[in-house]
This record gives structure tokens, C-alpha cells and sequence, in this order.
């Protein structure tokens, strides 16, 4: 047994790699750099993590979402690997620790937010960190003609800077030709090794079914499949809250996700689906990042993607286990006008990108010449509320100036709560006389939390209540009672969205805007919607045909994946019985599939013969059921 799998084994339990896993992994520990382009699915992060146990120094991973960040560092630390995070929301004290023990060798992983990665006090700690290599995912976000550009990824190779010998690994699932020289020229990326795993998935169903009435539809979907885990994916959160509570009322259990929800209720939701407790979860497109569950039967779109990218992200998140999987988007006319009216929403003109900019400043409350450099609590719906902005061009204006340099925005950022006093330390001391519960509060806060003077310092409010022997609440109330009185600044945990401002502000006259860049990507996006009306419209070719010839990858003229609901319409009505035998116990020999996934293998069959060739399997011998009504191979 090889080293590779030995490590492949114990940390993971698998006994085998998936394809070019392993090719890319001995790529890595010959000091290569790496390209890679891999779908959903197919263990991006085993590629770098593995070599990075076999290689001195700690990988630095650069990811754009925090909470992709949290789920990997949690899940190496699982393993008893040291690994740790470094992203918005930390406060100094933390950061400065963290990066002490990254000196000092005290992590395998350091995980680190692209605008992170920029900061002086990260880099002033970067020289004396012993580096093994750098890998990059998403990496497609440091290309503007990308679906998902970020200014920030364009400062990544900085590091070149520092480290020049070591490898640089890039990693995202969707990338075509231009966006791939981009990631090569942008991260100076030195004669990579380029790995590209097919965008053939054989083993997922795609059905785009047109209807005028999707949550008949949607409840038809599920009903055929109840007892199978499945994500609806909308575009809106309003629209995930309402088809959740239709299906309820349908007598489907369901849950919604979207980022407007607390942390902890999102992180509920989440693990009662991947426990199997509930099976199905309408969720926003972000939902399903960096979530490794492999037996997702089925992906429903409610709403029309705007780029095929995106769908097939997303439609990747099915079928993980290599079984059988469905694809089903829902669509009507009503989609088509919006998808060609998205260009104006998403590319606003020029003088309401400067009304933009300058509300924002009046809403943080910026003068002209100030630079603030730190995060602000911004919550879209007020800041549009106050300044009368409709919601949908706000908020792509609000991404394209990010895009300009002006500042970053993030969905969600967990800020811990801090304190500061503002008082010298015998004003404390004689507090306890006149208000003694609020004194208690601060004999506590000076016992256990040092600094607390020069700035402030992230304290937790369980922590503080138990020692008073007080309610939590109690705690934040009697805080925020020190804070009014001016003793202190307390700041109580949040999670909300932030905007980090990182520009000089000037007059939004005065600002300079790449307009020639702005009406480029306009240009763009008129043409990747056009692909996607066309990919849904399209009745005569193959649809993986379609989806791997808009990514670059070359299939015979004649090709046919007999998979989707295009190819099944052009199959020959009639199978022979035995044929359709052999081919459904082949189907379940590779695990359980329930009727209707049964049916969608051969769906020219007639219903009532299926059954009863099943009927005679059964008598047979041959197949049997499970508990939850699916049939498979009997052993």
C-alpha cells in the first residue's frame, strides 16, 4: 500500500482516490504549480490537504467565503489537525495571537480571506512563518470577465513577493479558456501543471420542464421522491420563505436558508438536513458551498439561474455518491423577460453609480478626504429604506464599485463581542459604592481580561454572567447600562453584513469609474444570458452536449448522453424486455434507486410493465425492497 493511500485512509477513510486526485497530489509534492479545474464534487480540498501533511511548513489556503473557511477548518480540526482561520470579524488581540503561533509553527493550515491576506499586520507576521505552499480556490474570482470577480484576488500574488520558490495551487470547478489565462497571468502562476476533470456527470438526470405553475410542479417533484434528500434552489429570500411555506401546506416538510437568517437558527437548519431530518431545504444559491453530503438525489431550480456556470455548480451538488440524480429546472416566459431585463438591473448607468457611492458616504457618515480603512455594519434594506433606492440595482451598483477598489462587502460577519474602559482604573473602584451590580461587572471584567484599557478586547458574555452568577441577558443589560454611563465602550456580538470602506473618500463628482470596463461586462452578461435562454429553450441537443461545449470541452458531433430530457424524447419508444432487464439491474447494482428514478432510466417504458418486470425480479428473487420503499440488488 502506497504512502498516499495510507494518509488517504486514515484521515479521510477512503481506499482510493477519485480521478486526477492522486495526479495532482504527487504534481504538488514534486513542487509544482497547479492549475486545476474540477467540478462540484470531485474533493478540491483533499488535493492540497493531503500533500500539505506531508510537507514541512504550514499551506496557506486563500478562500473568499468565511463560512467555507469554517467548515474546512473545523473538519481538519476533527481530524487533529491543526488548522485555524483568519478572517473579517476577529479583533486585534485575536489576529496578533493567531499569528504568533503561526511563527512559531503552530498550525498545518492557515486559512486566510483574500482582503485578509493584504492587511499590514498579517503581512508584517507573513516573512517568519515557515510556508509550504499556497493554495488558491475559487480561483476564477481573480478574473474581471468571471461570475464572481473580486478585486482582491488580484493581490494574491504578493506573496510571489516573499516566497518565490514555493508552488502556487489554483483550484475552481468552472473556468472557460480566457478566465484560465487569467488565472495563470494574474497569479503568476510558472508553467503549471493543468489538470481538467471532464464536465461529463453520467450519472445526473437533467429535465428542464417548462410550466406555468410552479409550485404545482415543485410539490409534484418532491411528492415523487419523499423520501429523498433534495435542495430547491430560488433566487430571492422571500421566495425561498414563501415555496417553504406552500409546501407546507402541501404536507411537505421542508425548511428555508438564506443569509438574512440568524447564525444560529442557518446553522440548525443546516445540520437537521445533513442529518437526514429534514430532507428537503429551499435555500439561496450560496447554500451547499463547501457542504460535502453525497447523497443529494435531487436539485430543483425554482428560479432560472442567470449563467450556466452557476447551474452547474449548483446541479453539482447533486448525486456526490456517483448514484443517480436529478437536475429538474422549472421555467416560463416570465423568467426569459427576466433574465434580458438583469443587464440593466446588474449594469446601472454611471450617475446612479455616483448616487450610490455618495449615499453610502452620508449613510457611514464620511467626509470628503477621510479613510476610514475599517468595517461598518450595513444593512442593505435600511440603507435603502433611508435613501428611497430601489433594492436590485443598489445592490449590483453597490458590487461593481467594489469591483472599483472602493470597499468590500461581506454577506455576514461574526463580530465578538468587546469592551473598553473609558475610565481611569479608581473611578472603577469607587463605582461598587453607589452602583454595585454594574461594579460587580467590572471587578470581573479586570480580573480575567488584560488590555482592557488600551483597546478594545473581545470578552464572552457567558463567561462574565457565570462568574457574577447572573443571567446572560443580565450581563449584556448591566454592559450596556456601563456603556451609557460612559464608563466603557461595549460592542455586543453580531452578525450581520459589513462594508469594509478602504479608499479616500472624495466628492461622487469626482470619483473615477472605469466606465470602459463597466460597459465590457455589460456586454458580457448580455451574452451569458443569451446561453442560458438558450440552453432552456433548446429542444434538440443533447443538454451535457450543450453544458460541455460552453466550457470549452470537445464531444463527438453525434454525442448523446441518453440522460437527459432531450435525449429521451429522441430514443426509439420500444426496448426489448430483456434489455431494460439487464439494465435495471445494472442501475442497482451500484445502490437502492426508488420507482420513479427507475422510471426516468427508461421512461418510454410503459409504467405498468415496469412494475411488473420489478414484480417478477422480486418473485425471482433477484431484487428486494428496503424499508423506505426502494429496491436493490438482493445479497
Amino acid at each position: 500500500m502506497s504512502l498516499l493511500i495510507k494518509i488517504l485512509q486514515k484521515y479521510w477513510g477512503y481506499s482510493s482516490f477519485r480521478p486526477l486526485q492522486e495526479e495532482i497530489i504527487t504534481a504538488i509534492l514534486q513542487q509544482r504549480d497547479v492549475l486545476a479545474l474540477l467540478p462540484t464534487g470531485a474533493g478540491k480540498s483533499l488535493c492540497y490537504q493531503l500533500p500539505a501533511l506531508l510537507t514541512k511548513g504550514c499551506c496557506i489556503v486563500v478562500s473568499p467565503l468565511i463560512a467555507l473557511m469554517q467548515d474546512q477548518v473545523q473538519a481538519l480540526q476533527k481530524k487533529n489537525i491543526p488548522a485555524i482561520a483568519l478572517h473579517a470579524g476577529l479583533q486585534q488581540e485575536e489576529l496578533t495571537y493567531i499569528l504568533e503561533q503561526a511563527t512559531e509553527g503552530a498550525y498545518q493550515f492557515l486559512y486566510i480571506s483574500p482582503e485578509r491576506l493584504q492587511s499590514t499586520l498579517f503581512l508584517s507576521y507573513l516573512q517568519e512563518m515557515d510556508i509550504s505552499f499556497v493554495a488558491i480556490d475559487e480561483a476564477h474570482c481573480i478574473s474581471q470577465w468571471g461570475h464572481d470577480f473580486r478585486p482582491s484576488y488580484l493581490k494574491i500574488a504578493t506573496l510571489r513577493y516573499y516566497f518565490p520558490q514555493i508552488p502556487f495551487l489554483a483550484f475552481t470547478a468552472t473556468a472557460p479558456k480566457d478566465i484560465q489565462e487569467d488565472i495563470i497571468h494574474y497569479l503568476r502562476l510558472r508553467n503549471p501543471q493543468f489538470f481538467k476533470q471532464s464536465f461529463l456527470k453520467e450519472n445526473i438526470h437533467y429535465h428542464i420542464d417548462y410550466t406555468e405553475n410552479k409550485l404545482a410542479a415543485t410539490a409534484d417533484q418532491l411528492n415523487n421522491e419523499p423520501s429523498a434528500t433534495q435542495i430547491i434552489y430560488c433566487r430571492s429570500r422571500k421566495q425561498t420563505e414563501a415555496l417553504t411555506h406552500h409546501l407546507e401546506a402541501q404536507q411537505i416538510n421542508a425548511l428555508y436558508y438564506h443569509a438574512g437568517m440568524e447564525k444560529a437558527k442557518r446553522q440548525q437548519v443546516q445540520e437537521l438536513w445533513m442529518q437526514d431530518t429534514i430532507k428537503t431545504i429551499v435555500a439561496t444559491t450560496a447554500f451547499g458551498m463547501g457542504i460535502d453530503k453525497p447523497n443529494v438525489r435531487q436539485v430543483i431550480h425554482y428560479d432560472v439561474p442567470e449563467y450556466l456556470e452557476a447551474y452547474y455548480q449548483e446541479v453539482g451538488r447533486a448525486g456526490r455518491d456517483l448514484l443517480p440524480a436529478s437536475a429538474v429546472l422549472l421555467w416560463n416566459h416570465k423568467d426569459l423577460t427576466q433574465l434580458r431585463e438583469s443587464t440593466h438591473i446588474k449594469y446601472p448607468e454611471e450617475a446612479f453609480l455616483r448616487k450610490v457611492y455618495q449615499s453610502v458616504c452620508e449613510y457611514l457618515q464620511l467626509a470628503i478626504g477621510s479613510q476610514p480603512d475599517c468595517y461598518f455594519d450595513f444593512d442593505l434594506s435600511d440603507f435603502c429604506q433611508k435613501f428611497k433606492l430601489t433594492t436590485l440595482p443598489t445592490h449590483a451598483a453597490l458590487k461593481l464599485l467594489e469591483q472599483e477598489g472602493l470597499w468590500t462587502l461581506t454577506d455576514s460577519v461574526l463580530k465578538p463581542a468587546t469592551v473598553c474602559f473609558k475610565v481611569e482604573r479608581e473611578i472603577l473602584d469607587s463605582l461598587y459604592q453607589t452602583h454595585p451590580r454594574q461594579g460587580i461587572i467590572c471587578i470581573t471584567l479586570l480580573r480575567f481580561y488584560s488590555g482592557i484599557f488600551q483597546f478594545p478586547t473581545t470578552i464572552r458574555i457567558s463567561d462574565i454572567a457565570a462568574r457574577c452568577k447572573i443571567s446572560k441577558t443580565e450581563a449584556h443589560l448591566l454592559l450596556e447600562d456601563l456603556h451609557r454611563m460612559n464608563i466603557l465602550n461595549y460592542h455586543p456580538l453580531t452578525d450581520k453584513p459589513q462594508l469594509y470602506f478602504q479608499h479616500l473618500r472624495v466628492d461622487s463628482n469626482h470619483l473615477l469609474l472605469d466606465t470602459k470596463r463597466i460597459n465590457s461586462l455589460r456586454k458580457r452578461h448580455q451574452q451569458r444570458i443569451e446561453a442560458m435562454i438558450d440552453f432552456i429553450t433548446n429542444t434538440t441537443i443533447c443538454r451535457e452536449k450543450f453544458l460541455v461545449a460552453y466550457f470549452g470541452e470537445a464531444v463527438h458531433a453525434n454525442y448523446a448522453c441518453g440522460h437527459c430530457d432531450v435525449c429521451v424524447k429522441q430514443m426509439p419508444a420500444q426496448h426489448s424486455l430483456s434489455s431494460i432487464r439487464k439494465s435495471i439491474l445494472q442501475a442497482l447494482e451500484k445502490g437502492p434507486l426508488s420507482l420513479v428514478h427507475l422510471k426516468k432510466i427508461h421512461p418510454n417504458f410503459d409504467s405498468q410493465e415496469l412494475t411488473e418486470l420489478l414484480r417478477d425480479l422480486l418473485d425471482e428473487g433477484k431484487i428486494m425492497r428496503t424499508e423506505k420503499g426502494q429496491f436493490c440488488i438482493k445479497s
